[in-house]
């Protein structure tokens, strides 16, 4: 395993977490309910499974398109909606 490139999705992902919608969800459903670690556990699975599937759909994507492709459409699909959501909120 690499351990240099799984530290640094996990602090990639850390970071961007952070204050997001799913955290702000886990923060209401655990004030409404009062159990903490069934909220965890199901976020906790939410969040593996939907790596999980992103993963393995990069795998595949991988074998079929050249990574610099994937990379560039990815930086043009990130500067349209930072586009986007800068004139949505005008």
């Amino acid at each position: 395993m690499d351990w240099k490139l799984a530290a640094t999705a996990f602090a990639t992902l850390f970071i961007a977490e952070l204050g997001d919608k799913t955290q702000l969800a886990c923060v209401l459903l655990t004030a409404k309910s009062q159990k903490p670690w069934a909220v965890f556990l199901g976020a906790s699975l939410a969040l593996v499974l939907v790596s999980l599937l992103g993963v393995l759909f990069a795998s595949v994507l991988c074998k079929y398109v050249d990574p610099q492709i994937i990379r560039k459409v990815a930086s043009v699909g990130f500067v349209v909606i930072g586009v986007l959501m800068y004139f949505d909120k005008m």
